[in-house]
């Protein structure tokens, strides 16, 4: 049954994130705000619900190990799954933006969550303030460079103009829809990954770091894997890996100011941070060496088997 609640609690992700992003987007049109400030500040912030909602509910229940592995593995995922099955199917032109701004500001809050669990084992209030903090003033500098720029839209994939005319009874009933599979999807998710690690023999970590991360990572994957197969647009290089700051920032932020989160497995600091690390710095001789600034197939391919490697040696070990 623990493989039917994992299926179902990440089905239930799916659908609750489509339904609170379309209901946030909404209301933000009712409101007058721009497309670009619905764009850097709304959609990425409902589309970081569910590892938000994942994350809470296993602190809330001391499952902290879920928690960060959640965050930590969808990092991962995002980068060596996302980027790196995206780049295989078609290849990506990288932005400015990706090494002048997201890249330097990913590795910050890196960084800092590694020193924050370092020095004591346990992401507190305090350590969850900084992270909101330092969120406020990267989205601030993204929306004040965003302003220079000729044109910012929301993306097609999550959101239209066709969500300009909604009415407020279909808002709130989606919120209620989404609020309600988020919920519900994080509960049996949670429950089910727990009750998988106990009859596998591994722990709550490996599930999270793993099949959690990559089914929190699904909305990304299937939008950009759709975006690359049409080859209607650029995939933003830049905004994927800046979703990455928003794991960090938002999702433990918030997480740790309700509930601190205590490491319960050494191998989150000896083996997974440093994983996501990896991870994260790779992309800098990547993006420039041999094809500047195009992430192609072989890159791709990289980064993709590397992401296999990571996974096997979870279960492995």
């Amino acid at each position: 049954m623990s493989v039917v609640y994992i299926l179902i609690g990440l089905t239930l992700l799916v659908i609750g994130g489509e339904y609170l992003v379309r209901s946030a987007v909404g209301l933000s049109f009712k409101v007058k705000l721009s497309k670009m400030v619905i764009g850097l500040t709304v959609v990425s912030f409902a589309t970081s619900m569910p590892e938000l909602i994942v994350s809470l509910q296993a602190a809330l229940k001391g499952f902290s190990d879920i928690s960060l592995g959640n965050v930590i593995g969808s990092n991962i995922a995002n980068i060596g799954l996302v980027l790196g099955v995206t780049a295989i199917i078609s290849p990506i032109v990288i932005d400015k933006d990706f090494y002048k701004y997201n890249w330097p500001v990913m590795m910050l809050f890196s960084v800092v969550l590694y020193l924050f669990l370092l020095n004591d084992n346990v992401l507190s209030f305090n350590e969850g303030i900084a992270f909101i903090v330092a969120m406020v003033l990267y989205l601030y500098f993204l929306i004040r460079q965003s302003r220079k720029k000729s044109k910012v839209e929301v993306d097609d994939v999550v959101a239209g103009d066709t969500l300009k005319g909604i009415s407020y009874f279909k808002i709130f009933l989606w919120l209620l829809i989404g609020g309600a599979a988020l919920w519900g999807g994080s509960e049996l998710l949670v429950k089910g990954a727990v009750d998988l690690a106990t009859a596998m023999g591994v722990s709550e970590r490996v599930i999270a770091v793993t099949m959690i991360a990559v089914g929190t990572s699904v909305p990304e994957l299937a939008a950009s894997v759709i975006a690359a197969l049409k080859k209607e647009k650029a995939i933003s290089f830049g905004n994927l890996i800046g979703s990455n700051v928003f794991n960090i920032g938002s999702v433990l932020g918030i997480t740790a100011i309700i509930h601190p989160i205590t490491v319960q497995s050494n191998e989150v600091l000896t083996n997974d941070i440093f994983w996501m690390l990896g991870f994260a710095v790779v992309l800098i001789p990547l993006a420039f060496i041999p094809k500047k600034l195009i992430f192609n197939r072989p890159k791709g391919l990289i980064i993709f088997i590397a992401y296999l490697t990571f996974t096997f040696l979870a279960f492995y070990n």
